[in-house]
């Protein structure tokens, strides 16, 4: 670890930190104000959008129309989706001449960039159309993002409003939040991104012969605008099987800043976004500082382990105790462009955030360097999170947190006014308990089928264990990175992460736009001598407790035989 180390880091930080208030701001005008950003030129578009679809704006939904629409636009763009790898042969802009995509793998993707995982089972440059990277995944990188925020203003909406039965319209969300928050931005990013020399064409591929003689097929394409996106939407999914350790898809120190800037940025308004809407500024500077307190020490926790590195090299050919520090730390799958401190950076951001873009190979990472981001992603990835997605997970985490605060107390727990009842912790214990259901029983069915799931595993004992638990949560989780040890493309793989995704996306929607009508038809009550504040530290240590203990009870044991052990084994000389 080194002075400038950190300092890239507190920078990092700083930056974000600095971003809150304007971020949350103008998401506050795009969804809530009277009158949104630059009306003159947006407003335009956004009316003629919804004359085109037949959206009555004025028209709000309960939460279950609300979930109806959502579902049917989102089967639609999958179904969409599907149908352009299957036909990408005969379709244009595809000057490569890629044939159809398997079924399997063709399913697998598109219900991956519909939920907003963008796992890549396979290598994008030499497998997509420039078409299939355009309309097909690039469109869901827009889509996925704006459904995501879209489910948490609606939240956000049934929190803040008084007995309501409704918590907004799904199509105005979706239009405003495509239009003033994702387009505009990411029009910005890709010229930045072209000017650091992300490429950006349509070209064919270029053949060079190099001084070894040895023919050399060079992709190129639409990089910088589908890069940006999906950064800004954290999306993760790469035009290149390197992803953003590509040199064409991040080339440069200043690149790598903005993309894991432009991961982190939505995210961390919508706390903000969360306290406008509430009337609770205080209330969003603490799931800020929450959230903020647990992305701290992932990172100090990776960047320790990877600068340690592995103690067997410190001590192979020298007389040194297996405890002693590796020279030069682990450099192995990093980029020596971006050095120990950003490659932890990145991958705690990538794995807080559900993006799931990479500049460094996390299979490659020591087990604790590599246990950080894979704990980010158990625990719902509810540090900043997804765009969108991690503020309505923290926010049934807080309904949780409340909920137990109450008991502590005696009394009925409130939040921000309105009392949190039973069917509220129900819905929130759904939410929970579907998550580690479905990784722990398909990394179990995994480990125990020699046939499907353990024949395409480059490594055995705890560090394939990982590996395959790494897959399932990446999917379920909605993340998209991988420890790549593991060949996923296979029909097994294929399959069940593909359904895994699914269930992790819409089976968790369900219970929690259930809270958000049942809390918008409550009424509000006056605070009380018992009304337990959420807007202290204690409430922020609460929260940061509760995520924590959940995620110790249900996920704990797999780390155990993972991540954990491997370390052990690694201090007294074993790897995997």
């Amino acid at each position: 670890m080194t002075t400038v180390g950190w300092a890239q880091i507190a920078l990092f930080v700083v930056v974000l930190l600095a971003l809150v208030k304007p971020a949350g701001t103008y998401m506050f005008c795009v969804f809530e104000g009277d009158r949104q950003p630059l009306p003159a030129v947006f407003g335009r578009i956004e009316r003629f959008a919804y004359r085109m679809c037949g959206v009555d704006p004025a028209r709000e939904q309960r939460w279950t129309g609300y979930a109806f629409s959502l579902f049917a636009f989102s089967l639609l763009g999958l179904l969409v989706t599907y149908a352009i790898e299957r036909l990408q042969h005969v379709l244009p802009l595809n000057p490569q001449q890629f044939g159809p995509v398997e079924p399997a793998l063709a399913f697998n993707t598109a219900a991956s960039f519909t939920t907003n995982t963008n796992w890549q089972s396979y290598t994008p440059e030499s497998t997509m159309s420039y078409l299939t990277q355009m309309a097909g995944l690039a469109y869901h990188n827009f889509a996925s993002a704006a459904v995501g925020i879209a489910l948490a203003i609606a939240f956000i909406r049934g929190i803040a409003q008084k007995e309501r039965d409704s918590i907004g319209n799904f199509w105005v969300d979706l239009v405003r939040c495509t239009l003033w928050v994702l387009l505009p931005f990411c029009v910005a990013g890709t010229l930045l991104l072209v000017s650091q020399g992300v490429v950006q064409n349509l070209r064919p591929y270029d053949t060079v012969t190099p001084i070894d003689s040895k023919e050399q097929v060079i992709a190129q394409g639409p990089v910088a605008s589908q890069e940006i996106i999906k950064e800004w939407g954290t999306n993760g999914g790469g035009f290149f099987n390197a992803n953003s350790a590509h040199p064409f898809e991040n080339p440069t120190p200043l690149s790598n800043f903005v993309e894991m800037f432009a991961i982190l940025a939505i995210s961390a308004g919508l706390t903000y976004t969360l306290g406008d809407m509430t009337g609770s500024r205080a209330h969003g500077w603490a799931v800020w500082g929450a959230m903020a307190f647990l992305f701290l020490a992932g990172v100090t926790t990776v960047y320790w382990s990877e600068a340690r590195g592995n103690p067997i090299l410190a001590a192979a050919g020298a007389d040194q105790t297996t405890t002693a520090l590796a020279p030069g730390g682990n450099m192995e799958g990093k980029e020596t462009r971006f050095g120990l401190a950003n490659s932890a950076l990145f991958a705690t951001v990538t794995t807080d955030a559900s993006c799931g873009a990479v500049n460094s190979w996390h299979d490659s990472f020591t087990p604790l360097g590599g246990m950080v981001p894979l704990v980010n992603i158990v625990l719902g990835e509810v540090i900043f999170g997804g765009v969108g997605a991690g503020m309505y997970g923290i926010l049934v985490f807080i309904v949780l947190s409340v909920f137990i605060a109450g008991l502590m107390v005696g009394r009925t727990p409130e939040y921000l006014g309105k009392k949190i009842q039973s069917y509220d912790v129900q819905m929130a214990m759904l939410v929970v308990l579907v998550f580690p259901l479905v990784i722990l029983a398909l990394t179990g069915i995994s480990v125990l089928s020699p046939t499907f799931g353990l024949a395409s595993l480059s490594n055995r004992g705890p560090h394939g264990l990982s590996e395959i638990l790494y897959a399932f949560a990446s999917g379920t989780g909605n993340n998209g990175s991988a420890f790549a040890g593991l060949n996923a493309n296979t029909k097994w793989y294929n399959a069940t992460i593909g359904l895994a995704m699914l269930v992790g996306r819409f089976f968790m929607i369900i219970p929690t736009l259930a809270i958000a009508g049942s809390l918008g038809r409550k009424k509000r009550v006056a605070p009380s001598s018992g009304t337990f504040p959420v807007t202290t530290p204690l409430f922020a240590s609460l929260l940061v407790s509760v995520v924590l203990i959940v995620g110790a009870l249900t996920f704990f044991p797999a780390l155990s035989l993972g991540p954990i052990v491997e370390h052990l084994l690694m201090n007294h000389g074993q790897v995997f």
